[in-house]
């Protein structure tokens, strides 16, 4: 029996058997083993292929080398161009592009949309970069001279993505890389082979009309860690930018600083909000619900500690539990569904792994359990926990990919910031009050110490608009909005002589 995402794929002009390798418009079947890609929604099998190998990096990285000369000499404006027409292409796929996701990544079908808009919306912004990468003019201390910045491509890029945002991180990446005029070299997760190949596909039809497009503008590697490696290692890729764990992103930062490359990386968020007496209650369990328990607590920006002032936490938890009784879990296609699976069985193994090891810390856990019935056979569903906590043990300063949101009490708003800091990583961060002063005081240099830090909105749900990325084991990379274009091109200092002296810098005199 045919599997629905195969008529889906279909609409993209997908092959029947698709293939694991891009290189430019060619598509290519890998040398690699056979990877097996399962639905998270009930283990159906959505694809077989040949993976990538160390030997396809070489060719792909040395097309989007090929590629890189010619594009990075096509105005800029025209390269926004092909990004607008990029964007036209996924807004017509949008439901079948959110399909996939759906089915490789489990989420329901409203945070595929969304996913899916990201893409979308990261184009229109790159498309209006594509006019404004602007450099400075700078006064000269030498008369008749003038000083001035440049940024010049940078080179061909290779992108390592999660696959809990199997499409989005991507598209942060490629768009805003394409339009600075560098070229992509793509290694997505292993869980998610059907995304990549949709957007790929995406790609090579927009190119193939777009004149000034090279061959290798894009290719794509599917593959498993040894792909990843050797694309970190690789000394014609400039920048690596790498989605995922901790450990992942040190791996690559390691190999890649060894040759002096950039690496761009976006790792572990451990996401805390603080709730003061003063905090408008409602919002707070709205807010928290989502940033809890959506895409089933695997997003790196998800809700994992709430730290509650003691006077309304009782009241806080009391209402929380109630919203978590009635959270409708199950088939994220399924209309009303706003949990759907962790990603397999793994993820589930841990998730009670670790709330078994909060129990023997002191913890005392709400819900949390498997669910076995009325869900699709073969699929990992479990009951978002809520874990009270007698203090920030070392299970809590841990990032578990799951929905488990741990609560903790204080007294006062400087000890919530302290205990908000003490943990390894540093992506997102929230504040729920009406006082001022307690807002002014969590995002001042003595408040959170995140790469995002939010007042009376959750920590999850990020805009494009502004950069993304967090401090300390979340890497310090940004994508997406404000200047995180910058990463991707070179900064050319230049100097201009228009008089007919020769004067040096710092009054120096060389004369003979």
């Amino acid at each position: 029996m045919t599997h629905p995402i195969h008529e889906v794929l279909q609409r993209i002009d997908v092959a029947d058997h698709p293939a694991a390798v891009a290189i430019g418009n060619t598509w290519q079947v890998g040398s690699g083993e056979t990877l097996t890609a399962i639905s998270p929604i009930d283990g159906s099998t959505l694809v077989r292929l040949p993976q990538a190998t160390h030997s396809d990096v070489h060719l792909a990285v040395e097309t989007s080398k090929n590629a890189f000369v010619h594009w990075r000499q096509v105005p800029a404006p025209r390269r926004g161009e092909f990004v607008r027409l990029l964007g036209e292409a996924l807004r017509k796929h949008k439901a079948d592009l959110a399909a996939i996701v759906s089915w490789e990544a489990g989420k329901i079908t409203q945070e595929a949309l969304g996913e899916v808009q990201e893409m979308i919306d990261i184009c229109d912004f790159a498309v209006g970069l594509s006019r404004q990468l602007y450099g400075k003019t700078i006064a000269s201390e030498r008369p008749g001279h003038r000083l001035m910045e440049q940024w010049q491509p940078l080179g061909p890029v290779g992108v390592i993505s999660a696959f809990n945002f199997p499409v989005a991180v991507w598209s942060w990446n490629t768009m805003l890389a394409f339009v600075c005029g560098d070229t992509i070299v793509w290694k997505p997760s292993e869980k998610t082979p059907l995304c990549a190949i949709a957007c790929q596909q995406i790609v090579n039809q927009v190119a193939h009309d777009f004149p000034e497009t090279p061959d290798g503008i894009s290719s794509l590697l599917i593959g498993g860690a040894e792909v990843g490696k050797a694309l970190a290692a690789h000394p014609d890729l400039p920048l690596i930018s790498a989605t995922g764990s901790v450990p992942m992103g040190r791996a690559v930062a390691e190999t890649v600083a060894r040759r002096l490359g950039r690496s761009l990386l976006e790792l572990g968020g451990n996401n805390a909000m603080i709730v003061t007496e003063s905090a408008d209650l409602e919002m707070t369990v709205r807010s928290a619900l989502f940033s809890a328990v959506g895409t089933c607590g695997q997003r790196c920006t998800s809700l994992r500690r709430l730290i509650v002032h003691e006077s309304i936490a009782e009241k806080l938890l009391t209402a929380l539990k109630k919203a978590y009784q009635k959270l409708p879990i199950g088939n994220p296609l399924d209309e009303g569904t706003l949990v759907g699976p962790l990603v397999d069985q793994r993820a589930l193994d841990a998730m009670q792994q670790a709330l078994r090891t909060a129990e023997e810390q002191g913890g005392t856990v709400h819900f949390g359990n498997p669910i076995l019935a009325d869900i699709p056979a073969g699929g990992s569903y479990v009951h978002p926990a809520i874990v009270e906590m007698p203090d920030q043990t070392e299970i809590v300063q841990q990032e578990t990919f799951a929905p488990i949101l741990y609560v903790m009490r204080y007294q006062h708003l400087e000890e919530a910031i302290e205990m908000h800091n003490a943990v390894p990583q540093g992506l997102s961060s929230a504040i729920m009050t009406n006082d001022i002063r307690q807002a002014e005081q969590f995002l001042s240099p003595a408040g959170s110490d995140c790469g995002i830090a939010n007042v009376n909105v959750g920590p999850s749900g990020a805009e494009i608009g502004g950069a993304f990325g967090g401090e300390k084991e979340t890497g310090g990379g940004r994508e997406s909005g404000s200047d995180a274009w910058k990463i991707y091109m070179r900064r050319a200092t230049n100097t201009i002589n228009y008089s007919t002296e020769l004067p040096l810098a710092q009054g120096i005199k060389f004369d003979l």
